[in-house]
This record gives C-alpha cells, structure tokens and sequence, in this order.
C-alpha cells in the first residue's frame, strides 16, 4: 500500500512544479533605477510629500506649529489652528482620473461641486454632517490628480474648503 501512495505524491509534486515557470522578457533594472530610454513620468514620485513646505501648509490653514504625519502614498499633517487642532492631508494618484475622484466622493455621500484651480478643472468635495472638513482634487502637471483635505476638529475655524483651495494652487504653482 506504500508503494501507491508514495508514486501518486511524487506525481503530483512533478505536475505542480511543472506549471510553476514562466520566462519575463526585458532587462533587469535596480530598485529606485531609471531604465534607459524610460520615462520621467514618475519623476518626482519619492518627493511628493515636499510639494508645498510644512510652512505654507501652516499658513493655508490658518495655523502656526505643524507636525509631520505619515508619509507614503498619502502625506498627513497635523497644525495648531486658531480653533484647535488641523488635519491636513495630501495624496497624488498618480494614474488617477478626476472622474474617479468625483464619484468616489458622491458614492460616499459627499456634497460635490465642479470648480478651477489655477484653470484647471477641479472637484471640491464637503461632508454633509462635518462643516469643519472639505476636500478638492485636481489635475497634476505631471499625471493623475491631487487631492487636499483640510479637516478642523473644532468649532469656530475658517471655511475647510478655502484652505484646501489654497493648498491646491500652491502644489500646482510649486509643481509647475
């Protein structure tokens, strides 16, 4: 009985290991390399969180301290503001579509309206129950869009959606 067992295990171990090969055509580029001839598409991919400096963030707000949140695909930020405390968030899909962003938005119950920043088409996106938060996504000068969220966490704060507005123009100026 033995014997059965151990020639249908191996069989199976052949099959598997059969379908497991596959051959990748092109050349082997280094993690964080340029290919030559590549695009530059993603240029500035590992920067994109330094788009608008922590000062002029502060500023947008209407705030003064500002700490430094987590960085990746989407850069946080918290700032001391004239009410309270800020959040502030950045994003850059960097194959997204403004079409994405507006129906995200509205799938997730979010008051939207079609705006410009700088000329460029834009959507300004608010939470019905927080009048403290708005956010606005916009074409980036290089692919994708941008998005800026600006969320007082008291009462008595300046209007969210100014402050993302702001925050907006100042990446495209910086970005141009």
């Amino acid at each position: 009985m033995k014997r059965r067992v151990v020639p249908a295990v191996a069989v199976v171990g052949v099959l598997a290991l059969s379908g497991c090969g596959a051959t990748v055509d092109g050349t082997p580029v280094a993690e964080g390399a340029t290919a030559p001839g590549s695009s530059s598409e993603y240029a500035k991919l590992l920067t994109e969180c330094d788009v608008v400096a922590p000062e002029h963030i502060a500023d947008a707000v209407g705030g003064g301290a500002i700490e430094r949140g987590f960085f990746g695909a989407i850069c946080r930020w918290s700032v001391d503001g004239p009410a309270g405390p800020v959040r502030v968030t950045f994003d850059w899909f960097e194959t997204g579509a403004l079409d994405v962003e507006r129906e995200t938005s509205q799938r997730l119950g979010y008051a939207v309206e079609d705006t410009t920043v700088d000329g460029r088409r834009a959507v300004l996106s608010r939470q019905p129950q927080d009048p403290g938060a708005c956010g606005i996504a916009v074409g980036s000068p290089y692919s994708g869009v941008i998005g800026w969220w600006v969320q007082y966490r008291a009462a008595g704060h300046p209007d969210p959606c100014e402050a993302a507005a702001t925050l907006a123009k100042l990446a495209l100026d910086v970005s141009a």
